[in-house]
């Protein structure tokens, strides 16, 4: 069992955790994830891990209620425990050799992409972050994002924060201007990461794309992570939770990627509808 030790709600939708898991807390990298179950008759879920702290032995994630089991785990205290944490997998982020970088992240994916920014910073890497999210209420993480990065865009898509419009527009700005970044590290909504790569394609910049499909086992032996790369012209198959999550944002195939994420959506509505239910709590 792994005690809660604090949690934050960081917005309607989002929330931050602090979990005691010391052996992992000491392994654990910018870019890894772990897999949990809220109780004994729970589904796994992966989540990145959003940072550590080995002198407490404690792993931060930060996650969306989306589904079931996430609406679950909101429900959950500090002082409450959780029946299975465990990590860290798949590969860590390479950072390695990076002087200049540019975090671009969306949503909730802010919160994968906030400890990769923390620890090219801690490298001495000029970071340029450009963070979006629909609208205001959804930020997260500015504060974080100000502390690691040399320049920081924030961008909501009704221009009620920062500057109006999605990642792709200062991005493509930098570009055009003849800003030159040894790596762009995109984090997000899939469709959102493919036109970050698309953006970046014109300009010859490599893109490193952190993919997050359905998982179970987190071990490659399930084969639901897979995906397809695009590697010399031939069709090559990856899995994210072994080989990932981070891939070559050009040798992804986005559109199979989206289409397999849609694959369970009507189950999973039902059955996050059926666990807000059980709670009592209104259906969004």
């Amino acid at each position: 069992m792994y005690r809660i030790v604090d949690k934050k709600v960081l917005n309607p939708t989002v929330v931050q955790l602090q979990i005691e898991a010391p052996l992992v807390a000491n392994k654990a990298k910018p870019g890894q994830f772990i897999i949990l179950r809220v109780d004994e008759n729970g589904e796994r879920i992966p989540l990145t891990v959003a940072g550590v702290n080995k002198e407490n032995g404690t792993v931060k994630i930060i996650y969306q209620i989306v589904g079931a089991t996430t609406e679950k785990l909101s429900h959950k205290e500090a002082g409450d425990y959780l029946q299975d944490f465990v990590g860290p997998l798949g590969v860590a982020t390479h950072l390695d050799g990076l002087k200049k970088v540019c975090i671009v992240g969306g949503g909730v994916g802010c919160a994968i992409a906030m400890p990769i920014a923390e620890a090219l910073h801690k490298m001495g890497a000029d970071v340029t972050s450009i963070i979006g999210f629909r609208n205001k209420d959804l930020l997260i993480l500015e504060d974080e994002f100000r502390a690691c990065s040399n320049t920081l865009r924030i961008m909501t898509d009704d221009g009620s924060y920062g500057e109006k419009g999605n990642v792709t527009v200062p991005l493509k700005e930098m570009l055009e201007s003849g800003e030159k970044f040894d790596m762009i590290i995109t984090i997000g909504p899939l469709v959102m990461m493919k036109f970050v790569v698309a953006t970046a394609k014109p300009f010859g910049t490599p893109v490193t794309a952190s993919m997050n499909p359905i998982m179970i086992d987190g071990t490659g032996m399930c084969g639901g992570c897979r995906l397809t790369l695009n590697v010399d012209g031939k069709k090559v198959t990856k899995f994210a939770c072994v080989d990932g999550p981070d891939f070559n944002g050009y040798e992804i195939d986005f559109d199979e990627a989206m289409s397999r994420g849609r694959m369970y959506g009507a189950f999973e509505r039902h059955a996050y509808e059926s666990t807000c239910n059980l709670f009592g709590k209104k259906v969004q």
